[in-house]
């Protein structure tokens, strides 16, 4: 087995990391996708171009470059909105004041931690993937089924929640599956911007103790754990809403 010189409680410290990024981040690239997926499919001009806008870039540039847009560009535009607010707040309380002192209503400037930000941008690049896949589900619903539902009497809400959204999990899974195992692998790419997820822990290790191949190896192998884990929880799904028949 690997010697890995002490360093298995960090490596394990850092796939907990990884763990909690991918998790959160495909909570977030599911709201953002199935809302990408609704506005694709609106009746309002506006909605389709917008959400067309948004998986077209998204899907034409490198996650990786993405990533150091969205983070240094983020940092930036957060601190820039924060300066902004206390210049104006500060103009507006002066003119009916003139012994007004100038005040900082808000942080003159936000570090945005890495995980955060890991998480805001993974979220925000796969919720394109994930709105063509939930997209194509929603496609794949019979629609003489939610017209029936809304001649019942249902209101959008109802149909979605009753009649839309459970058949279209079942459209959805494979290609969630395909997004879901992706993105996984993605969060390596969180190390670049500062986290100490798996993969920086694994580098640190290997610069102090001269064995990359030994640390990159127990990373590929913690990453089929988690791989083969979320493959069986898929198949399971995918059994639990397939059509039931005799």
């Amino acid at each position: 087995m690997f010697d890995l010189k002490g360093y298995e409680v960090s490596l394990l410290e850092g796939a907990w990391v990884t763990l909690q990024v991918s998790l959160l981040s495909v909570v977030l690239a599911m709201i953002l996708g199935m809302i990408g997926a609704l506005a694709k499919l609106s009746r309002y001009r506006t909605a389709r171009r917008l959400a067309t806008l948004y998986t077209t870039v998204i899907r034409g540039i490198p996650d990786l470059v993405l990533m150091m847009l969205l983070f240094f560009g983020g940092q930036v535009f957060v601190n820039f909105l924060c300066t902004f607010i206390n210049e104006r707040l500060n103009e507006w309380l002066a003119q009916g004041n003139a012994n007004h002192e100038w005040t900082a209503y808000v942080p003159e400037y936000i570090d945005i931690s890495p995980f955060i930000a890991g998480v805001l941008t993974i979220g925000f690049i796969f919720g394109a993937y994930m709105a063509e896949t939930f997209r194509g589900a929603i496609l794949a619903v019979d629609r003489g089924q939610l017209e029936a539902a809304a001649a019942y009497g249902m209101t959008p809400a109802q149909v979605f929640r009753r009649v839309l959204f459970p058949q279209m999990v079942r459209h959805a899974l494979p290609g969630f599956g395909n997004n879901w195992l992706v993105l996984l692998k993605t969060t390596a790419l969180v190390s670049v911007i500062g986290l100490d997820d798996m993969v920086r822990k694994a580098g640190l290790a290997a610069g102090t103790t001269q064995l990359p191949f030994t640390f990159y190896m127990a990373v590929a192998l913690i990453f089929l754990v988690f791989t083969a884990f979320s493959t069986t929880l898929l198949k399971w799904a995918e059994r639990h809403y397939a059509i039931q028949t005799r």
